[in-house]
């Protein structure tokens, strides 16, 4: 009897785990079903991706960026300066024919700005086949002549302009202007006292005597001194002043501030001057009261002569 019952139990327990086996392959046959139609459904989208990518890059190749209807004919150049058009045209390094739409514009405003003598450059698409370059260039205010080895053993003067920023300027190859109203190298006033391990091109100078020397050739162009004296050189090597050179001999010494102060007590010790019949030898005005002034004969003036003292005439002798 025993013996019996347990050979039923036998077989339910047998039919148990038959039944937890079918439904364990029929689960697992749902999850690689559903797996392979996800792997599925991701390959025919990313291949899908792909192909719209693929299309979408020829169609923009073939309708856009190799369309010669967007080749550039045409490279319409502007500037506030001096530069031949046909100069800036070769510094955008842009090829005739190239497409218009596929051009770096970040790359032709780099190109421009690499020269040390241009400011600023906008660039602009005007469909279907022109480039429009506008230039702001600087304008040299002074100059800079900086003895450097030559590669033969001798020294060579290598000449740098700089704008009355500040910023320091290979001066231009006259071949390269359209006018000729840029000026040359020895027509402006020079700096010196000034290292030229700090004259970087396109850099700006960060020397504060510099600075207000520069500030100090752009007051003058419009001070009571303009056009009575002109400026040949600013000496910057003395702390805290500038000692400037004129034309006409002399040597005047400024403060760092207060500029315009100082130019128009210039032209007071000047008109002072003339009335004296003397000009300016030498003049401190960054001496706040009592400048210290040299004079010297005005160029041209009548020397006086001597006087000459008479004979005494000889006494007569009683005799």
């Amino acid at each position: 009897m025993w013996f019996k019952r347990e050979q039923k139990n036998r077989r339910l327990r047998r039919g148990h785990v038959l039944n937890v086996k079918l439904r364990s392959d029929r689960v697992n046959a749902a999850r690689t079903r559903l797996v392979s139609v996800a792997l599925g459904v991701t390959c025919g989208t990313a291949f899908g991706l792909y192909l719209l990518w693929r299309t979408g890059e020829w169609a923009l190749d073939k309708f856009v960026y190799e369309n010669s209807t967007f080749a550039i004919q045409n490279i319409e150049v502007q500037t506030d300066g001096v530069i031949a058009p046909e100069q800036l045209r070769r510094w955008t390094r842009v090829r005739p024919g190239a497409n218009l739409i596929a051009l770096d514009l970040a790359s032709v405003k780099r190109n421009l700005e690499l020269v040390s003598t241009i400011e600023a450059v906008s660039v602009e698409r005007v469909l279907p086949h022109t480039l429009k370059v506008r230039v702001t260039e600087r304008d040299p205010v002074a100059q800079v002549n900086v003895p450097l080895p030559g590669s033969a053993g001798g020294i060579t003067v290598s000449t740098f302009q700089l704008d009355v920023a500040g910023f320091v300027m290979q001066p231009l190859d006259p071949r390269l202007c359209v006018v000729r109203s840029a000026p040359l190298a020895g027509e402006l006033p020079v700096i010196t006292g000034l290292s030229g391990t700090s004259l970087p091109p396109g850099r700006r100078v960060e020397s504060p005597q510099v600075l207000a020397a520069l500030a100090l050739i752009g007051a003058f162009a419009h001070s009571p001194m303009a056009g009575l004296v002109d400026l040949r050189r600013l000496d910057v090597s003395h702390p805290g002043v500038i000692v400037a050179t004129t034309g006409q001999g002399s040597e005047i010494t400024f403060a760092l501030d207060q500029l315009e102060r100082q130019l128009a007590r210039w032209r007071n010790i000047h008109d002072l001057g003339q009335t004296l019949s003397k000009t300016i030898a030498s003049a401190d005005l960054a001496v706040a009261n009592n400048v210290p002034v040299r004079w010297q004969a005005l160029p041209g003036a009548p020397s006086v002569a001597p006087k000459t003292s008479k004979p005494s005439k000889p006494r007569k002798r009683n005799v």
